[in-house]
Formats: C-alpha cells, structure tokens, sequence
C-alpha cells in the first residue's frame, strides 16, 4: 500500500511539473503545442526517473554509465504510454478546442500512461542487472 500511495504521489509531482513546463513554455516561446508537449514531457520525465529509482524500486546504480543505461531503458518503456498520454491531450485540444480541456486531456493520458509504466518498469527496467562496460 505505501508503494501505491508513493507512486500515486510521484505520478501527480510529475504531472504537475509536466503541465506547469508546457504552460510555461507556452507562455516563453509561442511556437506551438507540440513545443509546449515536448518540454513537458521531458521535465515530467526526468524528475519521475528521479524519484522512481529512488524511492519506488530502490534503485542504486552501479557507475554513471549504468544509470544512463538504466535511464535510457526508462524513457524507451515510455515511448508507448507518452503515446497514450499525447494522444490523450491532442484529442481533447481536437475535440474541445480550449486549453483548459487539453489539460485534463493530458493529465487523463498521463494517469493511464502511469498505470501501464509501472507494470513495464517493475519487469523490464529494475528488475534486470544491466552488464557493465569497461571502456
């Protein structure tokens, strides 16, 4: 139950940092929507890799090579459920046209998106040993 409560909690810091840098894009540089997603997603993604490792799975990396490696697997577990959260908040700035519903278009994509990242991480990401490389 603490685990659920964390990652419930994580998801929303993330979500809340995701939708703050959109909207604060927006507001810096007008160049558009997908600007604005793009930024989003990559705050939102870094501070909940931050967090995650830490206090979700307990992840500690062997070297920085290895946290790169493991970071990497991350975001590729991601490719699919940003997909859902973008399709999310794109179909709702499609269907409604308002700022307001593309929000809770994304933080509805996000939410579902969050769901099916734990279930990838916790089998693909934290639980293998990535090798380590010598260069």
């Amino acid at each position: 139950m603490r685990i659920a409560l964390l990652y419930a909690l994580f998801c929303a810091v993330a979500i809340g940092v995701n939708i703050g840098s959109q909207d604060l894009a927006l507001r810096l540089w007008s160049s558009g929507i997908w600007f604005s997603i793009f930024v989003g997603t990559g705050t939102g993604l870094v501070v909940k890799y931050i967090l995650d490792k830490r206090f979700i799975f307990r992840f500690t990396p062997q070297n920085v090579g290895h946290d790169s490696r493991t970071f990497v697997l991350y975001t590729l577990m991601g490719v699919v459920t940003t997909a859902i959260f973008w399709g999310f908040e794109y179909g709702f700035w499609l269907a409604f046209g308002t700022a307001r519903m593309r929000y809770l278009g994304g933080v509805t994509g996000l939410v579902v998106g969050y769901v099916a990242k734990y279930h990838l991480d916790k089998k693909f990401v934290f639980s293998v040993s990535l090798p380590t490389r010598h260069l």
